[in-house]
């Protein structure tokens, strides 16, 4: 037995070829998105003995394995979804910026310049062609306020369609995933190109979802979405996708379905661009859509109230200019139903007291036989709610929920957005110039009243025998706890009465009546001295509406009409630059897994090229080993001839 010099060449020859053939493609792959480097792994045939020593037989390659780091790739994964993350946030965010500083200016623009017009027609009470400016003025706010609800409307769309075309794409990544895991199985997971292609969608899916990767024995890889949901299981490979919202349609929930069988994911769970796009909608969007109906509640509660309390052109009580805040049209979707309920109550929410709302969301909940509990959802503070027939739930911020007909059953919950759908509802109902109540009466209350009642007229007939003039004015005494008022004249002698009223409404039977707002508990007597005569130059309650500008009426007397809107810009502001420093700081975590796994996994060009040089010159020396054993040989065959 000798030495096999020509077999040791012939092996050496091939593993340097296979070197320089992983080399090449490394090289080759050097761009390839997702490519990991390959090295192969050389060992030494078994040696054989001859005489009292052992020679070795030459090499071969045992091995081609593809460079990966299980633990920087979980950290590239984690860094993708995060990034994915807050970069939607801030395009997002940076979006509705936009459109608040460039198109929402126009919002308090168009509040200031109906106030100029007040003030205008304060100035000139009987001027038609400023009333004119005015009424137009108060259309155009109204169209502005629609047209900001539209942009809101539109951003909510394009959320909900970017979550569904994400959906699509989770899909096609699943049944992706689970092709590869068959042929995983049939390989034992040996096939470098599809493990690349299978990190290449998994690298893609976390930017989409938080993913947790379970390895298989078989040499699959099972996927689980959010951490709670199961993507694909072995070579089965499951589907997401998008419901309708509950108790709000226009809000679509993500749902993963097995068979038959369907699951709503949790969002807050999801993490990525679905989690982000999910925060966006429900913490900045609804937040935003509910403030400006909330303003818009404002300003025709404002303005139509300011109306009740004056006399118009025609010397008449001052009637809406805005569509009643309690109208079907303003009042759409301050309720929603969640399916789960069992019983059948139908809900209504009638606003009390705009200047109490939060322009925030509720949860009522029920518990029988009788305990109603509303949940302030920003917050987190429960009260109790009251149930007085024939059916209506007092004890919230400034408006009562009613229940129209059916009942609740135990477990049952509602939504409730008080403000909602106010904006995109909000219009003028005067055409008449004239109508605008510059003029007011002169009410004057009693230096003995307790100040715990307000009274507000609002009917009158000038034509009616007695009716309260300048020389002839009328005091009316009211008695809140017999609930009966007497009317005297202005000499104080008892002209009617004392008769007996309904609160909150007083027909004196003099061609007017008013209302009374007692505040008091166990009732009050109160005096108030009626002159309700007109004149055209009256300009007093055209000053009390152009000071409304300035007036604290919304947020429980802490915010003016136009500090709302201003409020939810610099709220919209702050988040953006908050997103942008997230974003900055999402980067910089990626970009370190990133790099890591480049030093470990990534082709390195210098690196690849010295291999190359050397394996070259390996497959030299073994090809000059056959040279030489061919010499050998035939030195031998010429020696013996």
């Amino acid at each position: 037995m000798a030495i096999d010099l020509l077999n040791i060449a012939r092996q050496g020859v091939l593993a340097s070829q296979s070197q320089l053939g992983v080399t090449s493609n490394n090289i080759a792959n050097a761009n390839t998105q997702g490519y990991h480097r390959q090295v192969a792994t050389q060992a030494a045939t078994e040696s054989q003995r001859l005489g009292n020593s052992f020679y070795g037989t030459g090499t071969y390659v045992s091995d081609v394995k593809r460079v990966y780091n299980e633990f920087a790739a979980r950290e590239l994964r984690i860094g993708q979804t995060s990034l994915s993350a807050a970069e939607t946030s801030y395009i997002k965010m940076s979006e509705l910026d936009q459109l608040y500083s460039q198109i929402g200016k126009m919002v308090p623009a168009g509040l200031n310049d109906v106030f100029a017009n007040i003030n205008s027609i304060a100035d000139l009470p009987t001027d038609i062609g400023i009333r004119n400016g005015a009424l137009s003025s108060m259309q155009q706010l109204a169209k502005t306020m629609n047209q900001m609800q539209s942009h809101l409307d539109n951003q909510t769309k394009q959320t909900n369609s970017q979550i569904e075309s994400m959906t699509t794409r989770i899909n096609e990544i699943s049944k992706e995933l689970g092709n590869i895991n068959l042929e995983l199985m049939k390989t034992g997971g040996q096939d470098s190109q599809l493990l690349d292609k299978q990190d290449a969608l998994i690298q893609e899916l976390s930017q989409y979802s938080q993913v947790n990767v379970i390895p298989l024995d078989t040499g699959a890889k099972s996927i689980m979405l959010g951490g709670s949901v199961m993507l694909v299981s072995g070579e089965v490979s499951m589907s997401v996708g998008v419901t309708t919202g509950d108790p709000y349609p226009n809000e679509p929930r993500i749902t993963a379905t097995t068979g038959n069988q369907s699951l709503v994911i949790d969002p807050s769970k999801l993490g990525g661009q679905l989690g982000a796009l999910f925060d966006f909608r429900s913490d900045t969007l609804v937040p935003a859509s509910q403030e400006l109906g909330q303003l818009a509640l404002g300003i025709a509660d404002a303005f139509n109230e300011m109306q009740s309390k004056g006399f118009d052109l025609n010397g008449n009580i001052g009637q809406n200019i805005f569509r009643d805040i309690n109208d079907p049209l303003m009042s759409s979707g301050r309720v929603g139903e969640y399916s789960t309920n069992t019983g059948n109550a139908k809900l209504s929410v009638n606003i009390d007291n705009v200047g109490q709302l939060s322009g925030g969301g509720y949860e009522l909940s029920f518990t029988a036989p009788g305990t109603y509990e509303l949940k302030d959802t920003q917050t987190g503070k429960i009260s109790p709610l009251t149930l007085n027939p024939p059916g209506e739930l007092v004890g919230g911020d400034g408006f009562t929920i009613n229940i129209g007909s059916g009942a609740m059953a135990d477990g049952d919950k509602f939504e409730i957005r008080p403000t909602s759908g106010a904006a995109s509802g909000l219009t003028t109902v005067m055409t008449d110039p004239k109508g605008i109540a510059a003029a007011s009466p002169k009410i004057t209350a009693d230096a003995a009243n307790s100040g715990e009642m307000d009274v507000k007229v609002n009917s009158i007939n000038r034509a009616a025998a007695g009716f309260p003039l300048t020389g002839g004015e009328l005091t009316v005494r009211i008695d809140s706890a017999a609930n009966t008022f007497e009317v005297f004249d202005a000499s104080g002698a008892s002209v009617g009465g004392p008769s007996a009223f309904t609160p909150p409404q007083i027909n004196t039977g003099f061609g007017f009546s008013f209302e009374i707002d007692d505040k008091s508990t166990a009732g009050v007597t109160d005096s108030f001295t009626f002159d309700l005569s007109f004149a055209e130059g009256d300009n007093s309650n055209a000053v009390a509406m152009a000071e409304l500008a300035d007036a604290k009426l919304m947020n429980g007397g802490t915010t003016t009409l136009t500090g709302v809107f201003e409020n939810t810009k610099l709220d919209i502001g702050n988040k953006t630059k908050a997103a942008e420093v997230r974003a900055d700081s999402a980067e910089a975590i990626y970009q370190q897994a990133y790099n890591r796994v480049q030093s470990e996994s990534g082709v390195n060009l210098d690196e690849e090229a010295a291999n190359l040089m050397r394996f070259q010159q390996s497959y030299q020396a073994s090809a000059r080993i056959m040279t030489t054993a061919q010499q050998l040989f035939d030195t031998l065959i010429s020696s013996v001839r």
